[in-house]
């Protein structure tokens, strides 16, 4: 039966991507609740119907009252006991039903299913970012709003078919039910009505952004503790204890006191709800009291109104509760909102085909890129890389080696200028066949929280376990991946590397991270200081084995410790965003430049910072 219910909809179902999702609530709701239209349908109308079948149930029970009033036991049971047994019937059977119809559509078709659709589509849009838009947040941050948006969501259609639907459906029967009585018993309802629906707009206008703004406080303290405990070696290595605690205290602090402001909001609502709620006892039942003095109403009908009265009287604070839950965990989705519905602006052309890869030539021509600013990155580069040719890219910190390589692997958009490969615009091309025509090894070699296995696999994941090994052999990693064994006793290339590949050392997650590029043998190879984690002896290995897999491919090699791209086809030396030099090796030594000032100056082959290596 469960299973019938959990199936009316499949929370992955296909969709249209959109590169600009809606940035208003409702629009953003209505787009995530497509799949669930009819479900939201049936569950709305059975909400409907559990509030006429409970308003049904008072009214009889005061039927039931006023047919005590009519005779004695014997003949009550002589004129009415079969519409008796048919009522009990009816509540034995068919009530339990139509509620258990009424929740299962609810806590089993709607729940489960709304956040696990809005958590996967949030969860893909946000993987289809730029890495420059990760490089402007805290990753904790994002991932909490990815976590928390869907279950606030989840909250609010909750309520929206729990309490809002049900209690409007319960409060219009109660009124019907009161006037059909006698038509003035429906005037103190519909005027405490009226007074409880100014409460409820009071409490709507402020709680929206009050939640909204704990909510943004709560991502705020997850980013600064996230942040802490992801940089935990370098809290550690400068001793900054006490400063991430007090980092962390402030962000906490002003949770709490985001926190306290929406609750103060609560207690207001509380005291005058119940003050309004003594209001509906004393004028309803009070006046059903009256109007049966006077002979004008049925002990049914005081029976009636007082049973309604005082469900209405425990009915209210759930209402009110709900309401501000619906409109708290709205906020939370607005919060959320702001990083699920930005804008994805580094996106393909429309008419993007996939790169089709000839013989590997690079081209950047006149590219300039400031990353917004105006200054630093390049200026007006232009570089031709033969196909098959190995390049080396020197130059100072900030001189615009990595720029080069994030716009080659279009992770931004050049501002000027253009960038081909084998005459194709990179703009024009999809990203995934780009990159996947490019194979780099970063300095900060960061591996997936998962096994070695997955994450030498994650070059090409379709490769035999023989064609992961020999590459993890050419990376010389094979002989310690055998040695590895984790906290859960996996072992082997079956053994998990920790966030980010922690648990190795630095240079066991170069190796791991060269054994994956050796896999994937795309036509482009990138190496960013592809060796600087590495001992001699292991790197003089590594060496060998990078000269081979360059053989036939077009080569970019960054580094500063000049000895490891000597041997390279040609060496340009960048400086600030410009190209100073280039040249082979001997020939900028030759030449007295700024590569003869690095080469001179190096202790250990790296280059000097200072700056008189430019004179």
């Amino acid at each position: 039966m469960f299973r019938f219910f959990e199936n009316l909809v499949d929370p992955y179902t296909a969709y249209s991507e959109t590169d600009a999702p809606p940035r208003r609530l409702w629009p953003f709701l209505w787009e995530y609740s497509q799949p669930f239209k009819g479900v939201f349908a049936l569950t709305a109308l059975m909400s409907v119907i559990v509030a006429v079948v409970e308003v049904g149930l008072i009214w009889y029970m005061g039927r039931v009252v006023d047919l005590m009033s009519t005779g004695d036991p014997s003949s009550v049971l002589a004129s009415h006991g079969w519409e008796l047994i048919v009522a009990a019937i009816f509540i034995l059977t068919l009530r339990p039903l139509i509620q258990g119809l009424d929740v299962a559509l609810l806590n089993n078709s709607i729940l489960p299913q709304f956040g696990a659709l809005i958590r996967w589509r949030a969860h893909r849009q946000v993987l289809r970012q730029s890495v420059g838009w990760f490089e402007n947040d805290f990753a904790g941050r994002i991932a909490n709003r990815i976590m928390q948006t869907p279950g606030s969501a989840g909250d609010a259609i909750f309520q929206i078919f729990d309490a809002i639907t049900f209690s409007l459906a319960y409060l219009v029967g109660a009124a019907i039910l009161l006037a059909d009585a006698d038509p003035r018993l429906a005037i103190p309802l519909l005027a405490w009505f009226a007074l409880y629906g100014l409460l409820l707009r009071w409490t709507i206008i402020r709680i929206g952004p009050a939640s909204k703004a704990s909510a943004d406080a709560r991502s705020m303290t997850t980013g600064r503790v996230v942040d802490s405990y992801t940089n935990i070696h370098s809290v550690k290595l400068f001793a900054h204890h006490d400063r991430e605690i007090a980092y962390a205290k402030e962000a906490i602090e002003e949770t709490r006191q985001t926190f306290a402001r929406e609750m103060r909001l609560f207690t207001i609502m509380d005291v005058a709800l119940t003050a309004l709620n003594g209001l509906l006892i004393v004028s309803v039942v009070g006046w059903a009291f009256w109007l049966w003095s006077a002979g004008a109403a049925s002990v049914g009908a005081v029976a009636a109104a007082t049973a309604l009265t005082l469900r209405l009287n425990a009915m209210t604070g759930w209402i009110m509760w709900a309401v501000s839950t619906l409109f708290r965990s709205l906020g939370v989705v607005a919060e959320g909102m702001e990083t699920i519905a930005d804008p994805i602006t580094l996106t393909d052309a429309a008419d993007a085909k996939p790169l089709q890869m000839a013989q590997g030539e690079i081209t950047f021509d006149a590219v300039s890129h400031h990353y917004g600013r105006g200054a630093g990155g390049l200026d007006r580069v232009t570089l031709t890389i033969r196909p098959g040719e190995k390049l080396g890219l020197v130059g100072r910190s900030g001189a615009g080696k990595s720029t080069i390589v994030k716009l080659l692997l279009r992770f931004y958009d050049v501002e000027e200028g253009r960038i081909l490969i084998d005459g194709q615009d990179i703009r024009r091309v999809t990203q995934d066949s780009l990159r996947r025509e490019i194979g780099m090894v970063q300095q900060d070699s960061s591996l997936l929280h998962r096994s070695v296995r997955d994450n030498i696999l994650y070059g090409r994941p379709d490769a035999t376990e023989e064609q992961m090994i020999a590459a993890a052999k050419r990376a010389e990693a094979h002989e310690f991946i055998l040695t590895l064994e984790d906290p859960q006793g996996r072992r082997g290339y079956d053994a998990h590397v920790g966030e980010r590949g922690v648990k190795l050392s630095g240079g066991q997650r170069q190796r791991v991270t060269l054994a994956r590029v050796i896999l994937k043998d795309a036509p482009i190879l990138v190496l960013d200081e592809a060796t600087s984690a590495l001992d001699s002896e292991v790197e003089a290995a590594i060496q060998d084995t990078l000269y081979g897999v360059m053989q036939g491919k077009t080569v970019i090699a960054i580094a500063h410790r000049l000895s490891t791209i000597a041997q390279m086809d040609r060496i340009v030396v960048l400086d600030a965003g410009h190209v100073a030099e280039e040249g082979t090796h001997a020939e900028l030594l030759a030449k007295g430049g700024l590569y003869a000032g690095f080469w001179a100056r190096q202790s250990g082959g790296f280059i000097g910072t200072e700056t008189e290596a430019a004179e």
